[in-house]
């Protein structure tokens, strides 16, 4: 009796729990008496069982040994490509871009794979829902630092990112207080401003910008003008890279190979605004970028992406496809591609974590 194949995919940014999610899965997998599933990783993303040659890993219990501790994949990942988008360098250096659906669900049967598990954020679980309408046995778990999808309550690598934030913000509030500057930390998060708001409470930064909350020039120099004539010299202030001003748009720079569009400049143009509306101070902005995705997990990340990996080996048991893992009042679930597709959570203004934020002085330019 031939094994049942499951092949693996982490899809999108890089992500401190990945590893976890795998070992997990792996080991759940050969827990059973009589172990009837393989594993199989598709290295970056789909596009190691759509390229030529292809690029297909076992993964057995050595594979995986002592990888939760670690950060980033073991099988890579990539935003590049994928079954409905891959691209096609043309003579002239330009892209097309096709679709090979179809085809990669065919590859799937040729190769006899059972079950397909995704990893990923938002738009990898849009690609899962496409793949399983079109008739593949799929199943996702949530991954993203921004802990912007709606479907869960929390997502694996939104503490580790947190955690680096605020240690930024810790670092930073000593040098600002040393030369009576003002500090200003850009973070991820295009759209949601979760790191951005949990760091600043953590590190008690005085501003905190988010894209939820577009942002006034002058109520922002009018706090800090308080600040100073109160006697305090420094402030730090956490932005989010998709922060705004009110009337204003985020700044996207477009990344032409792939069409799409990477946020950059929110804490320059800041910086700018606050010197040309009177601020004398002495500004200095440091980008925290990719410092955010890297590293080993911190211990809740390590917990909750075991548990999910555990999950997922046991819906795929199950053949509960369509559906994606999820975590949902303290109970790990899984829910349909329904409920995650256009479902994304974003920091709602009144919510008691902003009411909180306001009431220790926190201000957010609204």
């Amino acid at each position: 009796m031939r094994k049942k194949k499951v092949l693996i995919a982490t899809s999108g940014g890089d992500c401190p729990g990945l590893n976890a999610v795998l070992r997990s899965f792996v080991k759940r997998a050969g827990m059973e008496k009589n172990p009837e599933w393989e594993v199989w990783g598709s290295i970056q993303s789909f596009n190691g069982l759509l390229g030529q040659p292809q690029d297909l890993r076992l993964l057995d219990r050595k594979a995986v040994s002592g990888i939760h501790v670690k950060g980033g994949t073991i099988i890579g990942t990539t935003k590049r490509g994928g079954p409905f988008n891959w691209p096609v360098k043309q003579s002239d250096g330009s892209y097309t871009y096709v679709d090979r659906s179809d085809e990669m669900i065919q590859i799937c049967k040729d190769i006899g794979f059972d079950a397909v598990v995704n990893i990923g954020g938002d738009g990898s679980q849009a690609m899962s829902k496409r793949l399983f309408d079109k008739g593949l046995p799929i199943i996702g778990v949530p991954k993203t630092i921004d802990n912007d999808l709606g479907a869960t309550d929390v997502t694996f690598g939104f503490q580790s990112a947190v955690d680096v934030a605020a240690e930024a913000v810790d670092r930073l509030v000593s040098t600002a207080e040393s030369h009576n500057r003002i500090l200003v930390l850009e973070v991820m998060g295009k759209n949601s401003g979760w790191i951005a708001l949990h760091a600043s409470v953590a590190g008690g930064a005085e501003i905190c910008l988010l894209p939820e909350i577009p942002y006034d020039i002058r109520k922002i120099k009018h706090f800090l003008d308080q600040r100073f004539e109160g006697g305090k010299k420094f402030a730090v202030v956490v932005v989010a890279e998709g922060a705004m001003p009110k009337g204003g748009i985020a700044l996207g720079v477009k990344e032409t190979e792939l069409s799409s569009v990477r946020f950059e400049g929110a804490a320059q143009r800041l910086a700018e605004a606050l010197q040309l509306a009177g601020i004398e101070t002495g500004i200095r902005c440091t980008i925290l970028g990719h410092v955010q995705r890297g590293g080993g997990p911190v211990p809740y990340d390590r917990v909750l992406a075991s548990q999910y990996g555990v999950k997922a080996f046991e819906m795929v048991r199950e053949g509960q496809f369509g559906h994606m893992v999820a975590f949902q009042a303290n109970k790990i679930v899984s829910v349909p591609f329904e409920d995650v597709s256009n479902n994304a959570k974003f920091v709602d203004p009144d919510c008691f974590l902003v009411h909180t934020a306001k009431s220790i002085n926190i201000c957010f330019g609204d």
